[in-house]
């Protein structure tokens, strides 16, 4: 099974952006369609974008479209999240998810489980 860790996660005022990574090692990075989720504090865990195995399709949730990009390059098992205009709601911890299947990444609920998920990473957006 593949081992996911998210990486550029930090401190960024209102307005500016991150670049998150999620290194993948163990099976096969293109075997798995990726997602990004996120966990505000006192919040539930929630979906913020999905690529699939290729990278040749994406789905956003309606609060990061326009905002966020989703990327993967499989030849170096990497899976990016690019945040641009960062808001103070984006602050919470950021998790990079893997599944054999798109669908069950896009419309898994705040418990539902995925086949791996990454540790997570730390982005705080302050005005």
């Amino acid at each position: 099974q593949v081992q996911l860790v998210e990486s550029g996660g930090g401190v960024m005022q209102a307005g500016g952006s991150l670049r998150l990574s999620c290194a993948a090692s163990g099976r096969t990075f293109s075997s798995y369609a990726m997602g990004w989720f996120r966990q505000a504090p006192g919040k539930e865990r929630e979906f913020v974008a999905a690529i699939t195995k290729s990278g040749g399709s994406t789905y956003y949730a309606d609060s990061v479209k326009g905002r966020f990009t989703i990327s993967r390059d499989n030849a170096k098992n990497t899976l990016y999240l690019q945040m641009n205009s960062l808001k103070t709601e984006d602050t919470a911890v950021y998790y990079c998810a893997g599944d054999s299947n798109f669908r069950a990444i896009v419309a898994v609920g705040p418990s539902g489980y995925l086949e791996v998920w990454g540790q997570g990473t730390l982005v705080t957006v302050f005005s």
